[in-house]
C-alpha cells in the first residue's frame, strides 16, 4: 500500500477546512438576505442608482467657486441708525443727583436714557450698590449725602434705598434684629437724619419706594419700609413715588412679567427675582419723571436751550412740525389758534362799521342770500327785480296760560275755507 507524505495530508486537511468555512459562510449569508426583488423593483433600484451617479458625475464636472470669506467678525457691529444721539448738555443744565443702592443705580441709568435729548437736564448717579441706611460702617448716607451734593450741585435729589436693609443693625452695644422695636426706631432716625440733610441746603427731596420682589418675606418687609419713607419724606416737604402697583398683578402678588411704559407685555424682573430688566428699570424712571418734570419745570422741555440750527435738521421748519409721538403741550394762558376768545354757543355781536358777508348773514342772521335773475326760485319777476316775501297777515297771540281755539270751516268738498 503507497503511503502519502506528511505534507500532502496537511493540505488535505487545511483545504477541507477551508471548504468548510466557506460553506457556513454562505449558508449564513442566504440566510440573512433579503427575499428576492421582483422585476418592477429590481428596475427602479438600476434607475436611482443610475441617477445617483450621474448626478455624482455633474458635481464632479462643476467649476468650483471661490468662497468668499465674511469679515463680520471683523467688522464693528452696526448699531440702528435710528436710535438719536445723546444732546450735549448745557452749562446751566439743572442736574438731578440719584442716591441709593444697586436699584437706584438701574433707576440713574434709566433717567440718563430717558432725558439724552434734554440739553438742560442732567443726571448724576451718585448711587453706591452694596450701601443702605443699616451698615452705616460701610457707607454712611447721612454723613456723606452733603459733600456729594456740594460737588454735584443739584437742582433736585433722588433717593431709592432699602434693598439691602434687611439685616441686622448695630445701635451701640446692641445688635438688634431686622424690623424689631429697636430697630425701627433707629431706622426712622436714619431716614429723618438722610431727608433732613437734603432738605436742610433747600433742595427739593424725590424719595422712590421698593417695589415687590419674589420672596414674600422680602415684599412684607419692603412694604414696612415703603410705610416708612412715604411718612418721613413728605412730614418734610418732599415728593414720595409709590411703583408697587407697576410690578405686582391685579391680586397685589409678585410677577416677572407685566406692562411696560407703552402696555405691552414683557419682562420686569431678572430670573432671580430681585434685580430689575431693562424694561423695569424703564418703568420705575416712568413713575419717577412725573414729580421730576414738575420741578425741572421748561427745562424738561425737549430742545430747551438749544439755538434753532444747533443740531442738523433743526431749524424754523423743523421745530414747527408735529410731533408724531406726543401731543405737544397747550398752554391755558397762550392766545387762541384761531384769535378768537369766545365759547362755543355764545351770542356774537355785530362789529360796528363792518359789513356782514351773505354766508353770515344765512348763518347769523337767518336771510338767505338773493337768487339770481331767471333762476327758478326768482320770484321777482322778469325785470330782475330783487324777490321779497309777502307780509305775514297780523295773527293775534292768544294771553298767556290760555289755549287757543281755532275754528275750522269745511266746504262742500270737505277742504278747509280760508
Amino acid at each position: 500500500m503507497r503511503h502519502f507524505p506528511i505534507r500532502a495530508l496537511k493540505a488535505c486537511r487545511v483545504a477541507a477546512a477551508l471548504v468548510f468555512h466557506v460553506s457556513l459562510l454562505t449558508f449564513a449569508s442566504q440566510a440573512n438576505a433579503e427575499p428576492p426583488r421582483s422585476p418592477e423593483q429590481a428596475r427602479q433600484m438600476y434607475e436611482s442608482g443610475w441617477q445617483a451617479q450621474q448626478e455624482q458625475l455633474q458635481r464632479q464636472r462643476r467649476p468650483t467657486r471661490a468662497v468668499k470669506r465674511s469679515r463680520r467678525s471683523e467688522e464693528p457691529i452696526q448699531t440702528d441708525s435710528t436710535e438719536e444721539e445723546p444732546v450735549e448738555k448745557l452749562d446751566d443744565a439743572r442736574v438731578v443727583l440719584v442716591v441709593g443702592d444697586f436699584m437706584a443705580a438701574g433707576l440713574a441709568d434709566a433717567l440718563t436714557d430717558d432725558y439724552a435729548q434734554f440739553a438742560r437736564v442732567k443726571i448724576v448717579d451718585g448711587t453706591k450698590g452694596s450701601s443702605g441706611l443699616v451698615r452705616d460702617d460701610f457707607y454712611d448716607w447721612p454723613k456723606e449725602i452733603g459733600q456729594i451734593m456740594e460737588s454735584a450741585k443739584p437742582s433736585v435729589v433722588v433717593v431709592m434705598l432699602g434693598a439691602n436693609d434687611r439685616q441686622a443693625m448695630t445701635t451701640g452695644t446692641a445688635k438688634e434684629p431686622p424690623r424689631s422695636d429697636a430697630w425701627t426706631a433707629e431706622y426712622v432716625k436714619r431716614v429723618e437724619a438722610l431727608t433732613k440733610a437734603v432738605r436742610d441746603r433747600k433742595v427739593p427731596l424725590v424719595w422712590v419706594g421698593q417695589p415687590a420682589f419674589k420672596y414674600a418675606s422680602m415684599s412684607s418687609d419692603m412694604l414696612a419700609f415703603d410705610d416708612i419713607y412715604q411718612r418721613v419724606a413728605e412730614a418734610a416737604g418732599g415728593d414720595y413715588v409709590d411703583i408697587w402697583d407697576g410690578f405686582v398683578d391685579e391680586n397685589g402678588a409678585f410677577r416677572f412679567t407685566g406692562p411696560d411704559v407703552n402696555g405691552q407685555p414683557v419682562r420686569l424682573r431678572s430670573d432671580d427675582g430681585i434685580t430689575l430688566s431693562k424694561a423695569g428699570k424703564r418703568k420705575v424712571a416712568f413713575y419717577v419723571e412725573k414729580p421730576l418734570n414738575k420741578i425741572l419745570g421748561s427745562a424738561a422741555a425737549p430742545g430747551a436751550g438749544l439755538q434753532p440750527n444747533a443740531l442738523p435738521g433743526t431749524g424754523p421748519a423743523d421745530l414747527l412740525a408735529p410731533s408724531h409721538d406726543r401731543t405737544a403741550p397747550i398752554s391755558l394762558s397762550a392766545p387762541p389758534v384761531d384769535g378768537n376768545s369766545d365759547l362755543l354757543g355764545s351770542k356774537i355781536a355785530a362789529k360796528p362799521g363792518i359789513a356782514r358777508t351773505a354766508a353770515e348773514r344765512l348763518t347769523i342772521e337767518g336771510i338767505a342770500p338773493s337768487s339770481p335773475p331767471g333762476r327758478a326760485d326768482d320770484f321777482g319777476g322778469a325785470d330782475g327785480a330783487a324777490s321779497a316775501s309777502p307780509p305775514l297777515p297780523d295773527v293775534p297771540i292768544p294771553p298767556a296760560g290760555s289755549s287757543p281755539t281755532i275754528e275750522k270751516r269745511l266746504d262742500a268738498t270737505g277742504a278747509v275755507k280760508p
